[in-house]
């Protein structure tokens, strides 16, 4: 059995609503095991022995559609993948503060040609590295909530749909994932 995570797109930070119960219900009822939710804001950690990460996103979507009555975009990483994720960000050595560092998690590779022009926008002091399905984020002179480089800003620019978690919460997911208990 291969560990899990899956990430929700913009629930519990605007209008889309999701109780995390709901959704550790809605995952074990598709047949995955040690369920679990970290924080309010659509993370699930998550069993299964199902190895295709695209067929696990498109069905925990299909529930919540089907359930919930919600379109949520899903992106699944395995245990691995976050672990490499955790241990690949090349700004965390640098950066004591991990409130100035996020990943955008992206659903697929975006084009070279999208990322080879994506730049900050005027003005901000923004580093970031474009790695396959990631896009780490370093914030050197504030924070994440004042920049106009944000998920959205990804998105467009790139093409694909993202969804962004702080570094926090990305070292406690893929601990989780790892079984063992959140820093």
């Amino acid at each position: 059995m291969t560990r899990y995570v899956a990430l929700l797109r913009g629930v519990n930070v605007g209008t889309t609503r999701i109780a995390m119960a709901d959704l550790r219900r809605l995952v074990t009822d598709l047949g995955h095991a040690d369920v679990q939710t970290y924080l309010q804001s659509g993370n699930v950690v998550f069993g299964s022995g199902v190895r295709d990460a695209g067929r696990l996103a498109a069905g925990i979507e299909r529930a919540i559609t089907d359930e919930l009555g919600l379109s949520v975009p899903v992106l699944v990483r395995s245990a691995r993948e976050l672990a490499a994720i955790a241990g690949g960000n090349p700004y965390s050595t640098g950066e004591d503060d991990p409130t100035k560092l996020l990943v955008a998690f992206l659903a697929t590779a975006p084009a070279r040609s999208t990322v080879d022009a994506l730049a900050v926008p005027g003005g901000e002091n923004v580093a970031f590295t474009v790695t396959g399905r990631e896009v780490y984020l370093h914030f050197p002179e504030g924070g994440y909530g004042r920049s106009k480089f944000t998920n959205a800003y990804l998105e467009k620019k790139l093409g694909v749909v993202a969804t962004t978690r702080n570094w926090k919460s990305v070292r406690a997911l893929a601990d989780l994932a790892a079984g063992q208990s959140s820093r």
